[in-house]
């Protein structure tokens, strides 16, 4: 039964985090910390899944690892946009 409310729990979560990517589009601060939301949801249901089978956790310290990286890579790109532009808005890059 907590295993089902915390699946529940996990992909309200998931949900959630996609509206507020969606919403929060404009800022580049605003979606690399939904990324690393999303991130941390996929981190905890990964750990719920190789716990329910009794599997080997290294593959968590992986994950945790290319999560750094990408987190640091997210960070690097919003300073040198910071100092290029001024801003982290997206409508400076003519993307949108």
């Amino acid at each position: 039964m907590l295993m089902l409310d915390l699946n529940y729990l996990v992909y309200v979560m998931f949900m959630l985090s996609f509206l507020s990517l969606s919403l929060n589009r404009f800022h580049l601060l605003m979606v690399l910390l939904t990324i690393e939301f999303i991130i941390l949801i996929l981190y905890f249901m990964l750990f719920l899944l190789l716990n329910l089978y009794i599997m080997e956790l290294y593959f968590i310290m992986i994950f945790l690892i290319f999560s750094v990286c990408e987190g640091v890579l997210g960070l690097s790109i919003l300073i040198f946009m910071i100092r290029l532009h001024g801003n982290d808005y997206f409508q400076v890059l003519n993307i949108f």
